[in-house]
């Protein structure tokens, strides 16, 4: 199948690709178009803002995570029933794992996905000079460059440079964006904002589709989306757990990062996924295992801390036996201590031995591959899973468990191991393992069995 997708491509980070995406998408989706939506790269927090804030369908494609067959069958089972897939590019395009390659870069995915390109090419303080940056991408390497969306551009210069472009250089530019204080995505320590706590994004979401409705050509979109090149791929091998599994996944303001695709391939695996809130709740719900993903639980510190009942009550269970991995955020939240900002210490579930507090800087930030030292509950001894981390706050204590491997060579030893929990600031991705998320599903399993 054909499956109409474009990405969309700039010079480097800090190029309004988020911003004008959410238009488009928000656009096509007024238009009345089915729309999915992916994220090149690692970042669950563009998806979560897709689907939450506008309603699509939205992913991530990681060239690191995944081989090649896997990531375009991830594509294409959701994008499947789509009038057009969007795909928001990473960094510069062709900006890829190492310094000096284009391995994992949205170059690197628009080629495995033969997806054609639309370019955010940054035209603010400059005019003719667009040309030659333009000229530039298009060149460097052989690629799928079919379009072109002028930014931060009046529009006298735009209909100056526009037919410059086109003439000298053969490509389509499909429209621009004019300076504007329409939408801005503020940030904060882990990326974007989370949309419930922007003030109107609903409406101004509408404003900025209107802007693009009048700036950006949309049928000339749908036109480059249409001629996408068919692709093919194996399926991955997934295996089943013998049985069902209830997984309470904590989901509230403390704990919201994870991948949807983790969250489905549990689901194959044989778990039931049922949420619930550390923050909200007094006590947990019938569930057989638990997950923690990461958040903001330093944000979140006193509400989670003071919810007494919600801590003993996963303490009592996790002594108990009950399966459970947490990563980063959750891993903090089953730690002793949350230190805040204010430097006011908040005490948490305390089965993990570690403190954790601002470490000023990002904290081994980046892809690694993690193998377990000893066979554990998701991994056998010398299994190897992939994940990212990305955190600001760090422990005293990051545990020995496993060794990661960080794509310059670096490795160190972190995350914890014990017969039910496994825990570590690394944000794992499943399909780069199916056998991690069946493991856990199948200990799930034998806890119920032997708790009944």
């Amino acid at each position: 199948m054909n499956y109409p997708r474009i990405l969309f491509a700039a010079a480097s980070s800090g190029n309004s690709k988020t911003t004008i995406v959410s238009g488009i998408l928000q656009a096509l989706t007024n238009k009345g178009f089915k729309v999915s939506s992916f994220k090149c790269g690692p970042d669950y927090i563009d998806p979560m803002f897709h689907s939450k804030a506008i309603g699509t369908k939205s992913r991530n494609l990681d060239a690191y995570f995944v081989p090649e067959d896997v990531m375009r069958y991830l594509f294409a089972r959701n994008a499947v029933g789509s009038d057009i897939s969007i795909i928001e590019g990473v960094m510069g395009f062709y900006d890829g794992i190492g310094a000096d390659s284009t391995e994992g870069s949205s170059y690197d995915i628009s080629e495995k996905l033969k997806a054609p390109v639309i370019l955010i090419v940054d035209c603010r303080g400059a005019a003719i000079s667009c040309i030659a940056q333009i000229k530039g991408f298009k060149e460097f390497r052989n690629n799928r460059i079919a379009g072109v969306i002028m930014n931060r551009i009046s529009f006298k210069m735009y209909e100056k440079l526009k037919p410059l472009v086109e003439r000298e250089l053969n490509i389509k530019v499909i429209g621009y964006v004019p300076v504007t204080k329409v939408f801005t995505l503020e940030s904060r320590h882990l990326g974007l904002i989370m949309p419930d706590e922007m003030a109107d994004i609903k409406e101004k979401l509408s404003e900025l589709a209107e802007l693009i409705m009048e700036t950006v050509d949309l049928n000339a979109l749908l036109s480059i989306a249409s001629t996408a090149e068919g692709i093919s791929w194996r399926d991955p091998q997934v295996r089943t757990a013998d049985g069902c599994a209830r997984i309470g996944v904590a989901s509230d303001e403390a704990f919201c990062f994870e991948y949807a695709d983790n969250i489905e391939l549990l689901e194959r695996c044989g778990a039931e996924i049922v949420r619930f809130s550390p923050i909200h709740d007094d006590r947990l719900p019938e569930v057989d295992g638990l997950i923690f993903y990461g958040g903001y639980p330093e944000l979140k510190a006193k509400d989670l801390s003071s919810n007494t009942r919600m801590i003993q009550n996963i303490r009592y269970k996790l002594e108990s036996g009950m399966p459970c991995l947490a990563e980063c955020g959750g891993l903090m939240y089953l730690g002793k201590e949350i230190i805040d900002t204010d430097g006011e210490s908040w005490p948490m579930v305390n089965v993990i031995d570690s403190k954790f507090s601002d470490s000023g800087k990002l904290s081994r930030f980046g892809y690694t591959e993690l193998c377990s030292e000893k066979n554990s509950m998701i991994l056998p001894a010398q299994g190897v899973v992939r994940g990212h981390e990305f955190h600001r706050w760090d422990g005293d204590n990051c545990g020995n468990a496993f060794r990661a491997t960080k794509t310059n060579g670096d490795s160190y030893r972190c995350m914890f191991s014990m017969n039910n929990i496994v825990a570590g600031f690394p944000h794992l991705y499943y399909y780069s393992n199916p056998e991690v998320p069946c493991r856990f599903v199948e200990a799930c399993i034998e806890y119920s069995k032997k708790s009944s």
